[in-house]
């Protein structure tokens, strides 16, 4: 397994590298070209068009990029986007077929789909994809696993006491600030076009109004007839937590989710799917908290004072991360095999949304291309990711 992992490596840098300089691999757009004697480079603007930071000049939309009089131009490698229709090449070209194109330059290597549009660059494109589905959804459920695993595992029942009044009031405020962040947000959420600046504001809405009940609890609780004390069951609450998320399944809440959503898109499953895969790291980073809790140094740490909420995030945490290293690589892999099984059905991702699972759902038996070439970037991608979480367990263990 050892000899393999430099090639193993090889493999997640070429992914990598395929999903960051998409725009400069397969695009219709000029690399670099000169028009009425002013220099552009189209193709590394659109990462800021696309990220709503800067927007296209109107000559560049009203006129589309093939028709425009260029003094130089600079092609990309595969001079389409996955969204270029070819209308000479459609109703499934094949790649070994005749093609209608003016020069070798304009080929469609892996043939076209039946609106013209190339399977090459939506390879390229489904990359991109794949890897933000997998990446995003998974760091959203190691924020939420790691935050929750590490009460339980470390706090557990009866480690932190607190007034009874200020243990209500927080989860009132956690419930107050739920409806406000999220329920009463809901038509937002749906129509915005930034969601994830939409979901960060709720978040630091639910944030600010269970800290502000807290507070208002913290003051309560320094009354005398409401100094009553109560230990917090972190453990216990995280674990019926857990025993909850992991009794429906995923499908059904995926199901539910989206159909409450106007018009759902790629993010939307992205936030979905990392809300629900936290249990399984939750419960690895409990697991080794519970171990490390009781070992010397986290013991000496307390001895010479140290708060405990230091010695978790700078002691504790830190060393409880190796085996959600591995469950993070495994949940990644089960992220993008679950996106393309959605996309496949078309479920919550937009029409206009290449993906290598919406390349599969628009494929036909005589399109053949169409079935093996996105097939095997599922599985190719999903196998690197697996084989990756299996390294990691095998370095843990050696």
């Amino acid at each position: 397994m050892k000899r393999s992992s430099p090639w193993l490596f090889r493999c997640l840098y070429f992914l990598i590298f395929i999903a960051l300089f998409g725009n400069f691999i397969a695009n219709e757009k000029p690399i670099l070209c000169k028009i009425e004697g002013t220099w552009y480079f189209p193709a590394f603007k659109e990462y800021a068009v696309d990220l709503g930071l800067d927007e296209w000049e109107a000559k560049f939309v009203n006129t589309p990029w093939q028709e425009q009089t260029y003094d130089f131009r600079l092609l990309a490698p595969i001079p389409y986007s996955a969204d270029t229709q070819d209308k000479k090449n459609t109703k499934f070209v094949s790649p070994v077929g005749t093609q209608e194109i003016t020069s070798w330059r304009y080929r469609h290597w892996l043939g076209t789909d039946r609106l013209g549009r190339d399977v090459l660059a939506g390879m390229v494109a489904g990359t991109r994809t794949a890897l933000l589905v997998g990446l995003i959804a998974m760091s959203i459920a190691s924020a939420i696993g790691i935050f929750l695993g590490a009460l339980a595992g470390y706090f557990g029942n009866e480690r932190v006491q607190t007034p009874l009044i200020r243990f209500l009031m927080t989860l009132l405020g956690l419930g107050l600030g739920f409806f406000y962040a999220f329920i009463s947000r809901s038509y937002i959420l749906q129509t915005s076009t930034n969601l994830f600046l939409e979901v960060l504001k709720s978040i630091l809405v639910l944030i600010f109004i269970t800290a502000l009940f807290n507070a208002l609890g913290w003051t309560l609780g320094k009354l005398p007839f409401l100094k009553k004390k109560v230990f917090i069951p972190f453990d216990t609450i995280v674990m019926r937590l857990i025993e909850v998320f992991r009794s429906i399944p995923a499908i059904l809440i995926i199901l539910s989710t989206l159909a409450l959503l106007k018009k759902p898109s790629i993010f939307h499953i992205m936030f979905i799917i990392g809300f629900i895969a936290w249990p399984s790291i939750a419960r690895f980073i409990r697991a080794e908290l519970l171990r490390i809790r009781q070992l010397e140094y986290i013991e000496a740490a307390r001895a010479i004072g140290l708060p405990e909420w230091r010695i978790l995030l700078r002691h504790a945490i830190p060393n409880a991360l190796p085996p959600v290293l591995i469950t993070i690589a495994f949940g990644i892999a089960s992220a993008i095999l679950l996106e393309a099984a959605l996309s496949f059905l078309g479920i919550g991702v937009d029409v206009n949304t290449i993906t290598w699972g919406s390349m599969l759902r628009v494929s036909k038996i005589s399109a053949w291309w169409m079935v093996i070439f996105p097939g095997l970037a599922i599985f190719f991608t999903v196998t690197v990711f697996n084989l990756l979480g299996d390294q990691l367990s095998v370095n843990r263990d050696s």
